[in-house]
């Protein structure tokens, strides 16, 4: 059976970047994963100090919406490492907060599918045919913690 989540409230919604998890990286603590992957965005530009706003944006949301502004300038090599610094969040995400680290390995075997409806890259899109990219990370660190242990 396919667990679908999306909204922070919903079952599964730890799942979600914007679950209130907090994180430590990079000497610096994140609010949620989201704060962390926009920040991410702009190491090393000219819009570098736009990190600092989006750790300190008061949610998600926010935090979402100044990295996704479109006039800012993204590092050049954002495409290319997008994937393996989301991985990094979501797995010091699992191993920081044991409770929903136990709600990650109980889901057992099962496919983990982020039911974004405009997503097709990290969730699943409206028609079901995204890539689902938030789903695999989610396996895949669900499998290493387990080897962990």
């Amino acid at each position: 059976m396919t667990i679908y989540f999306y909204k922070v409230d919903d079952p599964y919604g730890c799942f979600s970047n914007f679950s209130p998890h907090c994180i430590h990286l990079l000497g610096q603590d994140w609010a949620t994963v989201e704060h962390y992957y926009q920040a991410q965005k702009f190491v090393g530009t000219k819009d570098e100090a736009l990190i600092l706003e989006i750790a300190s944006a008061k949610t998600p949301m926010q935090a979402a919406t100044l990295g996704r502004d479109r006039t800012r300038h993204i590092r050049p090599d954002w495409e290319s490492l997008k994937t393996e610094i989301m991985r990094e969040a979501v797995l010091i995400k699992f191993l920081t907060h044991l409770d929903i680290q136990s709600i990650l390995l109980s889901t057992g075997d099962r496919l983990l599918v982020e039911d974004s409806q405009i997503d097709y890259y990290w969730g699943c899109g409206k028609d079901k045919t995204g890539q689902n990219h938030l789903g695999k990370i989610l396996m895949s660190v669900r499998q290493e913690i387990r080897q962990r242990l």
